[in-house]
């Protein structure tokens, strides 16, 4: 639960989220053609919208967690007799880790760091390259946001579902260890 609270902040202020509940909780814009029920706008300075600016803080967060969630799926890979191979939960981990990463280095934030505060692209080849990227990203931003949202629930019940042994674990394809460099009896690796 404690890991859920830094990217749950970071979906919590993200600004495609945004849009959808000023609509639906402050009615900020109700329609429209409706007009605005507010009399005074103060923006993100006052509570609860001032949180709002912790965004930026939430993406360096969310990257340490996207970086955690590839470690955990190149360790998916690996069996326990030491064998390399792909099951269902490895394609299914994949597929999550992916849509997250479009999600996160597609962010509003990411593009202002890899872009913001330049004048001249031009003499900043790589930063330009990289802002071209991410705001590649960030023209299917809504997409991944929500296609991510459902891959953690899909990605998060299959572990759930395999780790209580309700379900076993579905192989596609195993790769026998390498049995030459098997320790031997000793705990010495056999070199015969």
């Amino acid at each position: 639960m404690i890991v859920l609270a830094l990217p749950g902040g970071f979906r919590a202020t993200c600004y495609y989220y945004r849009k959808s509940y000023y609509r639906a909780f402050w009615f900020s814009p109700p329609a429209c053609a409706v007009a605005e029920p507010h009399k005074t706008y103060t923006g993100e300075t006052r509570f609860p919208l001032i949180f709002q600016n912790m965004h930026r803080w939430f993406f360096y967060a969310a990257v340490l967690v996207g970086l955690i969630l590839t470690y955990d799926g190149v360790e998916a890979f690996h069996g326990k007799d030491g064998g390399f191979g792909i099951g269902l939960g490895t394609v299914i981990l994949w597929i999550n880790i992916v849509l997250i990463w479009g999600y996160t280095l597609g962010c509003h934030s990411c593009r202002s760091i890899t872009g913001g505060r330049l004048n001249h692209f031009s003499r900043h080849p790589i930063r330009y390259r990289l802002w071209t990227q991410v705001s590649k990203l960030n023209a299917h931003h809504g997409m991944f946001a929500f296609a991510s949202m459902y891959s953690i629930v899909i990605a998060d019940a299959y572990v759930w579902l395999v780790a209580s042994g309700t379900i076993s674990a579905l192989r596609l394809f195993d790769a026998a260890p390498d049995l030459h460099s098997a320790p031997d009896r000793h705990g010495a690796p056999d070199r015969h």
